[in-house]
């Protein structure tokens, strides 16, 4: 079933035996508060090493509105196989499930420099090698974006101790990138 069809069917059953409500609303606070980082990351880091240089094929070249070098072409294609991911990390944020989102950006962060540790960048990535390094960075940045002010030193701190050693020379660029968030320079 897809998961329209699996929305509809829930909503009959617990139209019909509503006594489901409460447990089905518990299961789904459960379930979003406590995604597991080692999981996203295996999740993003498959996404982004699975594209192989044949997605470029239509997407790259002569289009019709003009010439779209492979490069980008390349960005475009890895930026959607991750955007489902980042729209669960603002709908969380949205939803009141801090935690989850901060668990949701640490997860994207560590698969994306999994695959940037790739000896030879399978696929899309040789096309976009610096795709990683500032996904990373936006994505630490784009939840910070979706907080409240007085939240964000406070996240951004649990951020940097979450992923601590994890994520090698990139901590360092992910400071300085929501540094530049935080004082608006």
């Amino acid at each position: 079933m897809r998961p329209v069809e699996l929305a509809t069917v829930l909503r009959a059953l617990i139209g019909k035996h509503r006594e489901l409500k409460t447990e089905a609303e518990a299961i789904a606070a459960e379930m979003l508060s406590s995604p597991s980082v080692e999981d996203i990351a295996g999740e993003v880091f498959e996404a982004v090493t699975a594209l192989g240089v044949e997605a470029l094929h239509g997407r790259s070249g002569k289009q019709p509105w003009g010439y779209v070098e492979p490069t980008e072409a390349a960005w475009e294609l890895l930026e959607e196989a991750i955007e489902s991911t980042l729209s669960d990390m603002k709908r969380c944020v949205k939803i009141g499930q801090r935690p989850a989102a901060e668990a949701i950006c640490c997860g994207i962060v560590l698969g994306l420099y999994e695959a940037a540790e790739e000896e030879s960048p399978p696929g899309l990535l040789g096309w976009a090698p610096d795709f990683p390094a500032e996904m990373a960075c936006h994505t630490v940045c784009e939840l910070l974006k979706a907080l409240p002010a007085e939240e964000l030193t406070s996240t951004r701190n649990r951020l940097f101790k979450a992923l601590g050693g994890s994520v090698g020379g990139w901590g360092h660029m992910i400071e300085r990138a929501s540094n530049r968030l935080l004082t608006g320079r």
